[in-house]
């Protein structure tokens, strides 16, 4: 499970995420949905420990990701924006250096890895240097690096950016085998057609602001619309009024 508790971050004068508070559960998918410089990347970048919020805290399966930032860590993989690969080493070695880094031993970091080529379908390419990876490829290495651990817990930073129809569509079937397995996963987007596909729960956020929170079909009859995407337009509107 992975929680947020009134996370607070401000850069000079800009107040960047106010308040955010809500919770992604096990064996779901969440979907941090907003139009872009809402706060999404900021908000995750503090869950993971990137950044130090200025006030409120976030929590891995309980664990404080700052009071305890090597033990929340263990229960989290994550798959940050733009990946951030390193493109002289192969594929494998991509993945056993931050196996190495969560304390994988040599036989089990193998095993894993083998694993996971076939399960994502990185055999062809595993042994390659990233450079020169098309982004579809990208997105399975850095998805197998970060569960590589075998983590209960997942944060995808806009995971499905710059990838084809194809690589949408096998990202989606990963990530539905993902929850499957009872894991919890939280994923930003700014697509409204890949949360309405994947979430069981949205978390809206507009100006670095929780507006709605809840089931899609939830969030649809509070605002009284049909679609998922009527309903995102009418909170941020609602929002807007307000402000």
């Amino acid at each position: 499970m992975i929680e947020a508790a009134a996370l607070s971050k401000r850069f000079g004068t800009v107040d960047a995420v106010t308040q955010v508070s809500f919770s992604a559960r096990d064996g779901e998918i969440t979907g941090l949905l907003g139009p872009n410089g809402a706060g999404k990347s900021t908000c995750l970048r503090m869950m993971y420990g990137v950044l130090t919020p200025d006030s409120g805290s976030a929590c891995i399966d309980g664990i404080d990701i700052r009071g305890e930032t090597s033990a929340a860590r263990a229960h989290l993989g994550v798959l940050p924006h733009a990946a951030g690969l390193y493109n002289n080493l192969t594929a494998r070695e991509n993945i056993a250096y931050f196996g190495a880094l969560q304390g994988l031993g040599r036989e089990a970091l193998r095993g894993r890895t083998a694993q996971l080529a076939r399960s994502l379908g990185m055999e062809s390419f595993i042994e390659r240097r990233v450079k020169g990876f098309s982004q579809g490829q990208r997105i399975k290495v850095a998805l197998a690096r970060a569960l590589v651990h075998d983590p209960g817990n997942l944060i995808l930073d806009e995971p499905t950016n710059g990838l084809d129809v194809m690589a949408v569509r096998g990202l989606r079937d990963m990530l539905r085998a993902l929850k499957d397995q009872g894991r919890c996963i939280l994923f930003s987007s700014h697509v409204m057609q890949e949360v309405a596909a994947l979430c069981d729960r949205v978390v809206i956020i507009g100006r670095g602001r929780v507006l709605a929170d809840g089931t899609p079909q939830a969030i649809r009859e509070r605002s009284g619309t049909q679609t998922l995407e009527e309903a995102f337009l009418q909170v941020l509107g609602d929002a807007e009024g307000v402000s």
